[in-house]
């Protein structure tokens, strides 16, 4: 099981559509991990990512849950 540390990053965009421009927001971690906008509000901007090989899973934990 490989296990490491990773922090949010914020991605924004803009989007034309029909002449008109919308913009958005998401949040991603390493290996093109989504992360609702409602968990980083929540727990905040750090994660500890477990993920191990031979059973084919990815766990994403807060770093703020482990600690306390």
């Amino acid at each position: 099981m490989k296990r490491r540390e990773a922090r949010v990053k914020k991605i924004s965009g803009k989007k034309n559509v029909r002449g008109r421009t919308y913009t958005y927001e998401y949040y991603t971690l390493p290996l093109n991990l989504y992360i609702p906008k409602s968990m980083v509000e929540k727990w905040g901007e750090e994660y500890i990512i477990e993920r191990d090989v031979e059973k084919g899973t990815i766990l994403i934990k807060s770093k703020k849950s482990e600690s306390g």
